[in-house]
C-alpha cells in the first residue's frame, strides 16, 4: 500500500469530510453480532471513532505513524502500525472489516486473502469511498481545472478506480445490493482550500515544483465562490458490500 498522506496528516484529520449516519445504519442492519471490528487504513480514524459507539473492540491499522498520533481516541479503539495485507490479527474474528476511501491503495489480491482470512463465516465486508465533490456550476468548473487540467498527470494510477465508482475493483465476496449515499456538509471557502490541499496530486506537484497549484486557480476559485458565506458541499458514497 502506499502512503500518501503522511505530510498532511493533521490537515487530512481537520479537513476530510465524514460519513453520514445512515451508511454506518445499512452496515450495522447485516451484522449478526458487535464483537470485533477491523478498520483498514483507519487513517484519522474517523470510520473506527463511529464504530466504536457500536463494537465492544475496534482495531485500527495504517501503515502511517504520523496519521494514527492524529487519530480520534475511544477506550475500545486500539491502532497498530501495520499493512492491511499482512495484518497481525487471528483467523475469523472480525464481524465487521471496514476500509473508507483506500482500497484502491491495496494490493488487492493479498488484502482480500487478509480479509477472507480473518472475518468470521457471517462477517461483512465493506469497502466505502466517496468521489469528487458537487458544489455548485461556477466553482466545479474551476475545481474541475484544477482536478484535470494542472493535476492531471499526478494523479496517481490507482485513482482510476474512484473515477470509476469502486465499479472495477476486484470483489472476490457474494455481493449485498447498497442504496445510494451521499455526504453532504458546508464549508465556507478556507475550508475548501484546507481539503483540496489534502489531495494527493496536490502533495506530489508540491514535491515536484516546489510551489503549490492552488494558486494557479485561487482567485478564479474565490470569485466563482463568490459572497456567500457557506456553500452547500456533496460527496458522492461509493460501496461496495458483500460477504
Amino acid at each position: 500500500m502506499k502512503d500518501n498522506f503522511s505530510t498532511q496528516a493533521a490537515e487530512y484529520a481537520q479537513f476530510r469530510p465524514t460519513y453520514p449516519p445512515e451508511l454506518y445504519d445499512f452496515l450495522l442492519s447485516l451484522i449478526k453480532e458487535k464483537n470485533n471490528v477491523w478498520d483498514c487504513a483507519t487513517g484519522n480514524g474517523q470510520v473506527a471513532r463511529e464504530l466504536a459507539k457500536h463494537f465492544k473492540q475496534v482495531f485500527g491499522t495504517d501503515i502511517s505513524e504520523n496519521q494514527l498520533k492524529n487519530a480520534a481516541k475511544a477506550e475500545n479503539i486500539s491502532y497498530l502500525i501495520e499493512p492491511s495485507e499482512r495484518s497481525s490479527f487471528a483467523n475469523h474474528i472480525f464481524d465487521l472489516i471496514t476500509v473508507a476511501q483506500a482500497i484502491h491503495w491495496f494490493q488487492f489480491d493479498a488484502f482480500y486473502l487478509e480479509v477472507k482470512r480473518t472475518l468470521k463465516p457471517e462477517g461483512i465486508f465493506a469497502a466505502i469511498g466517496y468521489g469528487i465533490m458537487q458544489i455548485d456550476q461556477k466553482v466545479d468548473v474551476v475545481i474541475h481545472k484544477l482536478y484535470e487540467d494542472i493535476l492531471g498527470k499526478y494523479w496517481d494510477e490507482e485513482r482510476k478506480y474512484i473515477e470509476e465508482g469502486y465499479q472495477t475493483i476486484p470483489f472476490p465476496f457474494e455481493e449485498i445490493a447498497t442504496p445510494h449515499f451521499s455526504i453532504k456538509t458546508t464549508w465556507n471557502f478556507d475550508q475548501l482550500i484546507g481539503y483540496l490541499n489534502t489531495w494527493s496530486a496536490l502533495q506530489h506537484y508540491k514535491k515536484a515544483n516546489d510551489k503549490n497549484p492552488i494558486e494557479f486557480v485561487f482567485t478564479e476559485l474565490k470569485e466563482a465562490w463568490g459572497d456567500d458565506a457557506l456553500k452547500d458541499i456533496t460527496f458522492p458514497i461509493l460501496l461496495r458490500v458483500g460477504r
